[in-house]
């Protein structure tokens, strides 16, 4: 079960990987829609790891970052 819900989830990624790339080479509106989705979960999921490593502290790295 746990299988088929992380080939659906790696199905659904390169399909969004695959509606950007045709989003900037024209296509129809829904690619765009589908697009401007995959990106935004991309910053979505930068950010909340971005956050997460601030409540955790600098992890150590000499120089805060």
């Amino acid at each position: 079960m746990i299988l088929m819900v992380l080939i659906g989830v790696v199905v659904l990624a390169v399909g969004g990987c695959v509606c950007v790339v045709w989003a900037s080479r024209g296509g129809p509106a829904w690619v765009h829609v589908v697009a401007k989705v995959t990106l935004l979960g991309g910053e979505l999921a930068r950010d909340s790891r971005r956050r997460s490593r601030k409540q955790q502290g600098d992890g150590g790295v000499i120089g805060g970052e």
